[in-house]
Parts: C-alpha cells; structure tokens; sequence
C-alpha cells in the first residue's frame, strides 16, 4: 500500500469512521448530536461545536493549499465562527465537515509517496507529510476534549 494511501485512511480513522485509536471519531461523536448540547458551553471551556468548526477550518485550509498552492488560513481565525443557531445549520455544517474531511483523504491519496517530502507552502511549514501527520493528531487532541465536553452535557445525574 502507498505511503498516500496508509495516511489518508489514519486521517479518516479520526475524523470518518475509524476507533482503532480513540474507540471513536469525530462523526460518531457528532452526527446524531442535538445543536444545543454542540453549542452549550462548560466554563470557558470551548463548546463541541467550537471545537468541531476549529478542526473543519484547517481542513478546509489545508485542502486549498493541496488544490491550488496557496495558503489563505490564519491560526488568529481558527475559532472565529458564526454562531449556529439551530439543528438545520448544525446538520448542514456537519454534512461540508464529512464531506471536506473525505476530499482530504482523496486529496491525500493521490499525491505520490514522494510529494510527502516536499516543501508546504514555505519551508518554515516542514513537508507535505509533517503537516498531514500534524492534522491527524491536532485531531485527535480536539476529538478527545469533545468526548470529555459531551460527557458532561449529556450525562444525567
């Protein structure tokens, strides 16, 4: 199997479907998620939905830099959001993450194996494969705070 290919199904397994690591993902966590749990913030603590448009904004960015080169994402902007507002945005929201986070992965699958040593963007950056690998595990941090987030939200005492 491609190195591509190996590194696009780990980045699946966190967001899409997998549980080899964490027992889960963020679509398990959040696809049958009432809004208002996703919205309802603990302390100053960032909500689930924070935290999911968070992790969607650098997928989205970095699928621009794989299509065309460039990169337009700012670390300043990766939580500053519209607030959602009802069950019909929190699904449509949901629906451009599952289907941005899979245009990665094929994105990802059809580079070569050696487009992973290559510059992103600037060499400040590191190459295609740090950040790829820094997408998956910046995942994974913010998959385990949803876990934590949404069970204190939904467990009844």
């Amino acid at each position: 199997m491609k190195s591509t290919t190996e590194i696009a199904n780990r980045f699946r397994e966190v967001i899409l479907n997998g549980t080899w690591i964490a027992n889960t993902n963020f679509k398990d966590q959040l696809e049958n998620l009432d809004w208002k749990i996703a919205v309802t913030p603990i302390q100053n603590l960032n909500t689930i939905a924070a935290l999911a448009q968070h992790i969607h904004y650098y997928i989205v960015g970095i699928n621009q830099v794989f299509k065309d080169g460039s990169l337009e994402i700012k670390d300043k902007f990766s939580f500053d959001f519209p607030p959602i507002q009802s069950q019909e945005q929190w699904n449509a929201f949901l629906t451009q993450f599952w289907n941005d986070a899979e245009e990665f992965a094929s994105l990802v699958e059809q580079m070569s194996d050696e487009k992973l040593d290559d510059v992103f963007v600037d060499i400040k950056y590191g190459t295609y494969k740090r950040n790829i690998e820094a997408m998956i595990e910046h995942s994974y941090y913010h998959l385990g705070q949803v876990v934590l987030l949404k069970k204190q939200l939904t467990t009844t005492t």
